[in-house]
């Protein structure tokens, strides 16, 4: 019987699951040259990714991508050099593979040790964020993983690009250039075949908004973990630093607004509501829209905020704004409308930061620190596969030790049961 899954699909996975294998057995030497070969690619063909990736920018105005999202989508020379160091501190970390966590003996003998090792091929799928191609190469390969990479139609031409040079860096070393592939049919149907290759794939991540996270995690038959949108919190308790919070939340929210660590809604202790509000107007009024509850309209002019502002993830140049009683009722908000990424609280009170550290829900959770923090660059693990808002076996931002899964061996003399 004929397979019907995308030629191109199939191909691709069947060379991952062989090359993956070797992979999954090479030394930390072996993939450390592999990684710094790779990145010195990218160097000497930066040019040429920068000439693609212009490709998909103007593409993405002309089809009306608002310019939060073509800021994610675009690259420069200081995003590549970031790219490169983000690979060479990964070559910099420990090797995760072949570690173990526990050793003991049995009263019969039997030594048992729980090893970890890789996953074997790992499926990422994500929206137009081209340093995504080349973090989760790094990522995978110095933790002993195959990648198979989707990418969305917006950023073809650079990740291909990136890729192009990535392979051309493995060439060079002692892994094959089969264990980094991308999927350059970006069609919906293709999507769906890959949430299926169960015994080719072994993990998926999406990377992305809430629609793309849906659909991997309602259609897989693959096991995924689920990355999370970002609509963080930051509370400004009535003991904060008021122009702290104003320095904080501006971070937060203009760095880089289309992140999914940006904040997207601000809580106000109502103490402290008519001193911070005017400051944090000032500083924002013409950065970002503001919208705001009642309570938050009464003291500045700001347009009012629905319900729905209270869910959203905007990736954009909009903040919501609201007034709360206490810190019950501001951990309350955060335990309805939070997406369980990251939270921050502004306060100068030991007491309410344990109990807000304590009681919030999320993978991260700040006390007097910008939610752009949450990183895997700005963890130390040199990049990262993605955000998880899960609770099993990987939570916040992934690197290499949520890479890998562990066997138990066993050594005996000829024991038997």
């Amino acid at each position: 019987m004929q397979d019907s899954r995308n030629p191109e699909l199939l191909h691709k996975c069947e060379l991952l699951k062989k090359f993956s294998a070797s992979l999954g057995v090479a030394d930390t030497k072996m993939k450390n040259e592999a990684l710094l070969l790779s990145a010195q690619a990218i160097d000497e063909r930066r040019e040429e990714i920068l000439r693609a990736n212009q490709i998909d920018v103007e593409n993405a105005r002309k089809e009306g991508m608002k310019e939060s999202l073509v800021d994610r989508l675009a690259l420069s020379h200081a995003r590549i050099d970031d790219i490169i160091e983000g690979i060479k501190t990964v070559a910099g970390l420990k090797d995760p593979v072949w570690k173990s966590s526990q050793v003991w003996t049995l009263e019969n003998g039997l030594v048992i040790s729980k090893m970890t090792c890789p996953m074997g091929v790992i499926g990422i799928i994500y929206e137009s964020r081209p340093n995504v191609t080349a973090d989760a190469f790094a990522l995978a390969l110095k933790s002993g993983n195959g990648v198979l990479l989707r990418g969305s139609s917006s950023a073809i031409h650079s990740n291909t690009a990136i890729v192009s040079a990535i392979k051309e860096g493995l060439g060079k070393s002692r892994i094959s250039p089969e264990v980094l592939q991308l999927l350059e049919d970006v069609s919906r149907e293709t999507v769906e075949q890959m949430l299926k290759m169960n015994g080719y794939i072994d993990l998926i991540i999406p990377r992305g908004g809430r629609g793309l996270i849906r659909t991997v995690v309602e259609n897989a038959t693959v096991p995924t973990i689920e990355t999370g949108v970002g609509n963080c919190h930051i509370f400004v308790d009535e003991s904060g630093k008021l122009q702290e919070a104003v320095r904080i939340v501006e971070n937060a929210k203009l760095q880089k607004p289309g992140a999914c660590n940006a904040c997207e809604t601000v809580l106000v202790h109502e103490k402290a509501a008519k001193a911070f509000l005017p400051m944090l107007y000032e500083a924002l009024k013409d950065k970002a829209e503001l919208r705001g509850c009642p309570r938050t309209r009464a003291i500045i002019d700001v347009k009012p905020a629905t319900e729905e502002d209270w869910q959203e993830e905007y990736l954009d140049y909009i903040l919501a704004v609201k007034v709360v009683d206490d810190l019950e009722e501001a951990i309350g908000h955060i335990g309805v409308y939070g997406t369980k990424h990251s939270e921050c609280i502004v306060t100068e009170n030991y007491t309410h930061a344990n109990r807000f550290l304590r009681e919030v829900d999320a993978a991260c959770v700040y006390v007097n620190a910008s939610t752009r923090f949450t990183d895997g660059g700005m963890f130390g693990f040199g990049c990262e596969m993605g955000i998880s808002t899960q609770k099993m076996h990987a939570r916040g931002p992934m690197g290499l030790s949520e890479l890998v899964t562990v066997k138990y061996t066993i050594q005996g003399e000829g024991q038997i049961r």
